[in-house]
């Protein structure tokens, strides 16, 4: 066997073994970094939640985290009530875009299953519901059909009663 005839034996056993070896080490690679910048995008939408729930703390008057919405609210409670809902909209609809998706792996299921938790404690609330046809107006149709049906579920109804033709609410 020449010289040649040992560069050309290794040049073929490099590329027969050292490439599949490559393209399979870099596919992990890959895939690692993926899942690392998903679970990154859970993490700073999680912080986001959390933040808003600071904004809830800071309004107490307004009884959001009770169970039933606040009886007679004034006009300035009533507006105040309708930022605070229109920053969780947003928020909702940040995540359902970033997370969300038709068919999901375990851990991007267990993620999504935090913020469809979160989005159908909310649905539960009157007024958070009636504030719903006004708050969703041009937000991602999809997210709109998503939280429809989630209201849906969460009162037991088979028919969406926040059809799109329903006008807004302003208290």
């Amino acid at each position: 066997m020449t010289a040649r005839d040992a560069w050309e034996l290794a040049s073929f056993v490099v590329t027969a073994l050292g490439l599949p070896f490559a393209i399979v080490f870099f596919a992990f690679e890959q895939r690692k970094e993926r899942d690392n910048e998903e679970e990154a995008q859970y993490q700073l939408l999680s912080d986001a939640y959390n933040d808003f729930l600071k904004v809830v703390l800071a309004h107490p008057d307004l009884q959001l985290r009770t169970a039933t919405p606040l009886p007679d609210p004034s006009p300035e409670q009533r507006e105040r009530m309708l930022v605070i809902f229109d920053m969780l909209i947003s928020l909702f609809e940040r995540a359902y875009l970033v997370a969300w998706k038709p068919r999901m792996g375990e851990d991007e299921r267990r993620r999504w299953n935090s913020w469809d938790d979160y989005m159908r404690e909310w649905c539960r609330r009157d007024d958070f519901r009636n504030a719903l046809p006004l708050l969703l107006r041009g937000e991602d149709p999809q997210f709109q059909d998503y939280l429809r049906r989630l209201v849906d579920e969460e009162r037991g109804v088979s028919h969406s009663i926040l059809s799109p033709s329903i006008g807004a609410l302003n208290g």
